[in-house]
């Protein structure tokens, strides 16, 4: 971004050309990183994957970081690690996406939801005793859009309930709770470096822990359940020799996309201010407009920004949430919705009998939510674009 405040101009014409939602930043020094491990023969896991996972651990203040092919990867690890076993229990957010559920039902566990609080939207703590029950093994709170969850009255539910707490960090890359950062609060943290977060490495993830057992599980069974730094032994340094310790599973990361991630991890504090200043922009777009309730952000945290959704008064217009996305889809604004709440998906209604009831806040706010584009690549006339076609779309359809 070209200044530090985004001034926005509320009468723009309609752009002519469409804005993605979302579009990563690439530079020549992550074309030249990727270069650099193409020519250099290695392309795998090998030391480029520790270079990164060093330096994520550095950034994040967290003495283990385990890079993995994807952030639905690390959680699954994560839930291996702790000893998630079949018929346990395990509590989440409706309002999530499929991944923080699917990895709980890999090992035949079960996944139960609580609703969110309809403001942030992160997993309201005020649900976890009724989700409790002798078979409840973890917590996954997710930190919905970049917003910390309260970790304070999540951590104190389960440490007076023997559970563990593996936080979902898809969203929350640079996060930081009460001064301390995302990543080194729970027992495990995992991320996503999937191409729309703060960085990417196209695919990938990466779990964190202070615990240095679960790291080396992890690890272990992110390559086959194979012995340390098996990785290496096609190196001159390596050995031919391995073992298998256990089932594992091929989640390993690779250099190349190592390379991507240790080039992107250099600029997550700039990404980070380039989209702090862009929801800075949005808030002071909307806030004369009754019609649209922005993001509220606790005063304890920063918000990393991965998301900024808006929810509709829909008692205040005259048009619905699918016809305000067209609207902006014809004015050349792309959008999304973050998330369609688990209950309502036909698989966890089928199989766990959940209903709209079950989740008022999640069900209410789905209907409302609308994600808007928000990433550094964005001028600040593609602001002003996004702003201005909000503005125009509501003071058409106002009752």
């Amino acid at each position: 971004m070209r200044s530090q405040t985004l001034s926005i101009n509320k009468r723009r014409p309609v752009r002519q050309s469409f804005l993605p939602f979302h579009s990563p930043v690439i530079a020549e020094n992550e074309i030249s990183a990727v270069v650099e491990v193409l020519k250099s023969g290695w392309l795998t896991t090998g030391a480029k994957v520790q270079e990164f996972e060093r330096s994520f651990g550095e950034f994040i203040g967290c003495r283990h970081a385990v890079a993995v092919n994807s952030g639905t990867a690390a959680l699954h690890l994560a839930l291996a690690a702790i000893g998630i076993q079949r018929g346990d229990e395990v509590i989440l957010p409706t309002m999530t996406f499929g991944a923080t559920a699917e990895v709980v039902l890999y090992f035949g566990a079960k996944p139960v939801l609580v609703d969110c609080d309809p403001d942030t939207l992160n997993m309201a703590p005020d649900g976890l005793e009724a989700a409790f029950n002798s078979k409840t093994k973890a917590i996954i709170p997710v930190h919905f859009g970049g917003q910390p969850c309260d970790m304070e009255r999540i951590l104190r539910f389960a440490r007076e309930h023997d559970l563990r707490v593996v936080e979902d960090a898809a969203h929350a890359l640079p996060a930081y709770y009460r001064g301390r950062p995302i990543g080194g609060i729970g027992d495990i943290t995992c991320f996503s470096f999937y191409a729309t977060k703060t960085i990417t490495t196209g695919e990938g993830g990466m779990a964190t822990t202070a615990n240095p057992g679960w790291a080396d599980k992890m690890r272990m069974l992110s390559l086959h359940g194979i012995s340390h730094d098996a990785w290496n032994r096609y190196s001159a340094e390596g050995s031919w020799y391995y073992e298998i310790l256990c089932p594992g599973y091929k989640y390993n990361l690779t250099d190349i996309a190592a390379s991507l991630g240790v080039e992107q991890l250099k600029k997550c504090n700039a990404f980070f201010e380039s989209r702090r200043r862009i929801a800075a922009a949005y808030h002071e777009g909307f806030a004369d407009l009754p019609e649209i309730k922005t993001p509220v952000c606790k005063p304890d945290v920063q918000h990393a920004w991965h998301l900024y959704v808006i929810q509709l008064e829909l008692e205040r217009l005259s048009i619905n949430r699918r016809d305000f996305i067209e609207a902006l889809r014809q004015k050349n604004i792309g959008t999304s919705v973050h998330f369609i709440p688990l209950h309502l998906h036909p698989y966890y209604r089928n199989t766990f009998g959940y209903r709209p009831g079950d989740f008022a806040n999640a069900s209410a706010v789905f209907e409302r939510i609308i994600s808007l584009p928000i990433y550094p690549k964005m001028t600040d006339a593609d602001v002003n674009d996004v702003v201005e076609a909000v503005r125009s779309i509501v003071e058409e359809h106002r009752r």
